[in-house]
């Protein structure tokens, strides 16, 4: 891509909506995620499923399709006897699968400029037991700088617009990626898992944030998978602490019942909220779990709106 046509341009200048979640897309189309590799699994047998997921999205509206490599990460898939040379391929193959979807999205008549954001989940997500809504993993940052790099590596090489580096539950672990991404020649966001005005891992989101204040690399910071009311003081803080747009894709707003398995209460993310997160400094808006392909529809219908 030429530099006008750069994410990071297109944040200068307006909104940019971005995709919902990618597991709620999958389960809808009848696929089973109770894997402990989650949506990373179909990029071994499904990988058109993955294909359809985005093409959704896009359809829907979204400008930014984050790729399904979450959960994908050399230690995960060694434990099912996937080796490095493999799961190589594999983080390759979410970047092309989301390339893919853009391109049959152009073919249906999408004229507007498709970009892809890779996936860089915490280090929790790898353990598969909800390490990443906690953080405090007991490892330094080193050792998590060694966790990320090669994957990172992997990720930039196959040239997304932008690597996601979502769902951080913890500054010690946002230091880590920060440092690991030196070098890649890739731009990424920051997006931390929140839990009102702190991180999960208990950090205020001022000092949080301001990680990533200097660093070059970062073009957006912000939260995501996290409750639609966490977020409106999240964008403020970012804004402030950073001078550099705002990223937010939170949860429906409904809540998970581990003891009956099944989601309840009401959806929480409402077109007056996305207003308020853009009108507080948020450039780039999107949904994480239980946020389909309608509700990023409403979403680019409300961003397109004046201010």
């Amino acid at each position: 891509m030429t530099s006008d046509s750069s994410l990071a341009a297109a944040l200068a200048a307006g909104t940019v909506v971005l995709d919902g979640g990618m597991s709620n897309q999958l389960a809808s189309a009848g696929h089973d995620l109770s894997h402990e590799l989650w949506s990373a699994r179909l990029l071994v047998e499904r990988p058109e499923a993955i294909v359809e997921a985005h093409l959704g999205y896009f359809e829907a509206g979204a400008d930014v399709a984050i790729t399904a490599s979450y959960q994908a990460t050399f230690e995960g898939f060694a434990r099912y006897g996937i080796g490095p040379a493999r799961t190589a391929g594999l983080l390759a193959r979410s970047v092309e699968s989301a390339r893919e979807a853009a391109r049959r999205a152009r073919a249906k008549g999408v004229a507007r400029p498709l970009w892809v954001a890779a996936s860089v989940g915490p280090y929790g997500a790898m353990l598969a037991d909800g390490s990443e809504y906690r953080g405090r993993y007991g490892l330094s940052v080193a050792e998590l700088e060694r966790f990320h790099r090669p994957r990172l590596e992997v990720l930039a090489a196959a040239e997304p617009d932008v690597l996601a580096m979502e769902t951080v539950p913890d500054a010690d672990e946002a230091a880590a990626l920060l440092r690991a991404i030196r070098g890649l020649g890739t731009p990424a966001w920051l997006s931390y898992s929140v839990d009102g005005r702190h991180t999960w891992a208990g950090q205020p989101l001022e000092e949080a944030f301001a990680l990533a204040a200097d660093v070059d690399e970062i073009i957006a910071v912000g939260v995501n998978c996290c409750a639609p009311e966490h977020v409106e003081h999240a964008v403020a803080t970012a804004a402030r602490v950073t001078g550099k747009p705002v990223v937010v894709y939170p949860n429906s707003g409904e809540t998970w019942n581990a003891a009956t398995r099944a989601w309840e209460g009401d959806p929480t993310f409402t077109p007056d909220r996305v207003r308020a997160w853009r009108d507080a400094g948020a450039r780039l808006i999107g949904g994480c779990c239980r946020v389909g392909p309608t509700a990023i529809t409403s979403i680019s219908a409300t961003l397109a709106e004046s201010p």
